[in-house]
């Protein structure tokens, strides 16, 4: 594992042509600058009577003459293109190595104090040229510090520096100990410049992907933004446009860069920011041309990244609001209902004709017999009359229902006694009165419990809701409960108005179903009196309750909205 792990930091990772080439360039840089200050600080030290070993001026002023006339040839071949870079940067780390011995040898060899330059060198060819780099770096300044160490040993030295009282090397031994340690020092330094190029070679990579696909992001994230089309409008927490996208200028007319900075509820008095955030607000919109328009609009919170500990938050309350011009998605839904209207109208039309066929037949009939007969038989004749009636009164609920649902009136709210509704509604069902005589209808209902809302319509719910319990309970035993109480429901206080039945309930088949007009279990039913109960609920801002399990009886509840006192 270790061994792996190892191979896998020397891994080479190639830069790219121009951060190589970037990089030598440097290298040539920084080798002018350094011989040349290194070597003219202790040309000023030795002036100044620090004990400096120094070859001849001539020889010093040759030597920074070679080295810039090189590096100045390097620097214009490095301009060339098709250039091998590797190939051109180890030449110059050789040569780096090769110009540090020279000085190493021209300063007192084993005893100068420029050793350490030779380091340099290793350290730059593990840098720039991966470990293979610093390792081949690390052998040739070995080899070197070991020849001038050899010529050391044999007296073979510059001319001039016996001169000024140098005492060469003479134990191998000594000569052995610095060449060990020189040279493993070169060559972990050459491992760990290797390492550690490695790691910042494959840093820099993940960085350059890591940047290029946080700017592929960026730029997809702003084409969307861009080309959406529903309108995006953020705000900071005084309602100040902070951006706005190309739909939001199209939905209102100005250029997303005109809203910047503006204040969007001056700007569109219909937008409330201070709205249920996720709730779809409807509003009339003002276009910079003047037109308006329908739009619908929500609100949601911004949540911005955490800023660092110590640094003030730009926004606390940062909204967004999208937007939409629903005008023509209005106007089809409009045409959308008038259909269904003009749909169901349409069926009612069959339906009522259906359910008046046989009332009319029953009632030809009657009044025919009526026609021959001689008065001779007194029951006959009122037998035929109470046909008459009945189905009369049928087919005037059928019109009456029928003009309820296509034509439902206006609600007239106002403040009554709900004791007198229920006794009206019980009245006005013949069954349920059947059954109240019976003593088979229980009222619960406090005592001066007042309801709100349109009296007549909310009898006509509470008479078709007893009509359909009454009709499903058993004959013998069947019971139907009318209770009442007050409630809260979302915060907002309702009148409960339920009728319960201990019938047969609701099949879970058909539970879905018994709001749809016309559908009816019952053979006479016309299907509408759970239809008209809901849409008068509907006009009241209240809604129907079923509560009902197969077998079990059924609940039917009417939730009332109460005005708040």
């Amino acid at each position: 594992m270790t061994g792996c792990r190892l191979l896998n930091l020397l891994t080479p990772l190639r830069a790219t042509s121009d951060q190589l080439r970037r990089h030598l360039l440097w290298l040539l840089v920084i080798r002018v600058v350094f011989f040349t200050l290194l070597i003219g600080v202790t040309m000023v030290l030795a002036t100044q009577g620090t004990p400096v070993i120094l070859p001849p001026p001539a020889i010093i002023v040759a030597f920074i003459a070679i080295l810039f006339i090189f590096s100045i040839g390097s620097a214009a071949m490095l301009q060339k293109k098709g250039l091998r870079l590797v190939r051109f940067g180890t030449v110059q780390i050789l040569a780096d190595i090769l110009f540090a011995a020279l000085l190493l040898y021209g300063t007192g060899c084993s005893q100068s104090i420029f050793t350490p330059i030779l380091i340099l060198p290793v350290i730059s060819g593990g840098l720039i040229l991966n470990w293979k780099g610093g390792l081949m770096a690390a052998a040739f300044a070995t080899l070197l510090y070991g020849a001038v160490l050899v010529l050391e040993l044999n007296q073979i030295l510059p001319a001039g520096l016996l001169a000024i009282g140098f005492v060469p090397m003479a134990s191998p031994f000594q000569a052995a100990n610095l060449f060990a340690v020189y040279g493993t020092t070169f060559f972990v330094i050459a491992l760990v410049a290797g390492v550690l190029a490695a790691r910042m070679h494959r840093i820099e990579e993940e960085l350059t992907r890591t940047s290029r696909e946080f700017d592929r992001l960026s730029l997809l994230y702003k084409q969307i933004f861009d080309d959406i089309s529903t309108g995006i409008i953020t705000v900071d927490d005084t309602g100040t446009v902070t951006s706005a996208n190309a739909a939001a200028g199209r939905i209102t007319g100005y250029e997303p860069r005109e809203l910047i900075g503006r204040r969007l509820d001056h700007q569109f008095p219909g937008l409330r920011l201070h709205a249920d955030s996720g709730i779809r607000q409807v509003t009339d919109l003002q276009r910079r041309d003047g037109t308006m328009i329908r739009a619908g609009y929500s609100l949601s919170t911004l949540n911005l990244p955490p800023e660092p500990e110590g640094v003030q938050a730009d926004c606390t309350n940062c909204k967004i609001v999208t937007l939409q011009d629903i005008s023509t998605i209005e106007k089809m839904e409009q045409r959308v209902r008038e259909a269904e209207k003009m749909a169901a109208i349409g069926e009612l039309s069959a339906s009522v004709a259906h359910d008046f066929r046989n009332p009319l037949a029953a009632i030809s009939g009657s009044a025919q017999m009526l026609v021959l007969e001689d008065g001779s038989n007194p029951e006959t004749v009122q037998s035929l009359s109470t046909i008459i009636l009945r189905e009369t009164r049928r087919m005037a609920r059928t019109i009456t229902d029928f003009l309820q649902f296509a034509r439902p009136a206006p609600v007239q709210a106002e403040w009554f006694d709900l004791s007198r509704l229920i006794e009206a509604a019980i009245a006005a069902s013949e069954q349920a009165r059947s059954l109240l005589d019976e003593g088979r209808i229980a009222v619960s209902v406090p005592d001066n419990m007042d309801g709100y809302g349109d009296q007549q319509l909310l009898q006509t719910c509470l008479m078709h809701l007893l009509d359909n319990a009454a009709v499903h309970v058993d004959r013998d035993e069947g019971r139907i409960e009318i209770s009442a109480r007050e409630e809260t429901r979302d915060q907002e206080p309702v009148l409960v108005l339920a009728v319960s039945d201990n019938g047969p309930g609701i099949d879970e088949e058909i539970r879905d179903r018994i709001m749809q007009p016309f559908f009816s279990t019952r053979e006479n039913g016309t299907g509408l009196g759970l239809s008209i109960v809901q849409q008068i609920m509907e006009q009241h801002q209240g809604r129907l309750e079923v509560d009902s399990v197969a077998g079990r009886g059924c609940t039917m509840r009417l939730i009332l909205p109460l005005p708040q006192s």
